[in-house]
């Protein structure tokens, strides 16, 4: 047989058209189809809402004895409709992430290493250190003696990971303490 370049594709075009057939069911053997069991399957739903921003979409959490297993967006919210941003896609790798500090660290001033410490202690160090700033830097009367009351020591730059209630209730917090400089990520 000659092998001329048409007789080469008609060969060629063939035995792609058999590898297919055969690959899709039209082979020798019978064979069966099975449907994977979906691995949320007996898992508590919660509905929730992304931390990130206040657009709050709806997001259900699968869980299994109390671990997170799964998250996505909740397909019946009015907001989102099941969509996600890319930070609300990955919420789970918030929750469910190896890497993730879960312990209060101190590295002290001039320190090369971190170390570990208690929360009662960091709350109180914390505690300590902005009380003492306010104190020194708290303003009672202004140059025109109007009462302010407020302090310019200390600043806050709030985290997209809160939601609204939790701003609100850190901003209150930061109203009582006097600050003025008072800003938020989600704005930067």
């Amino acid at each position: 047989m000659k092998l001329t370049r048409r007789t080469f594709l008609k060969v060629s075009g063939a035995t792609v058209a058999g590898l297919s057939l055969s690959g899709i069911g039209f082979g020798f053997k019978s064979s069966r189809a099975y449907a994977a069991e979906l691995r949320t399957k007996g898992a508590t739903v919660t509905t929730t809402i992304c931390p990130y921003c206040s657009v709050s979409c709806s997001i259900l959490v699968h869980a299994v004895d109390g671990k997170i297993i799964n998250t996505e967006g909740d397909p019946d919210a009015p907001i989102n409709r099941g969509a996600l941003c890319s930070k609300g896609a990955s919420l789970y790798h918030l929750a469910v992430n190896d890497d993730r500090v879960t312990k209060p660290l101190y590295r002290e001033p001039y320190g090369k290493e971190w170390k570990e410490v208690s929360w009662d202690w960091a709350l109180d160090e914390i505690a300590k250190r902005i009380k003492k700033s306010r104190d020194a830097s708290f303003a009672e009367k202004n140059a025109k003696g109007e009462t302010v009351n407020r302090t310019e020591g200390i600043a806050s730059v709030g985290s997209a990971a809160l939601d609204n209630e939790e701003c609100y209730i850190y901003q209150k917090f930061l109203r009582g303490l006097g600050l003025v400089y008072i800003e938020h990520q989600a704005r930067i």
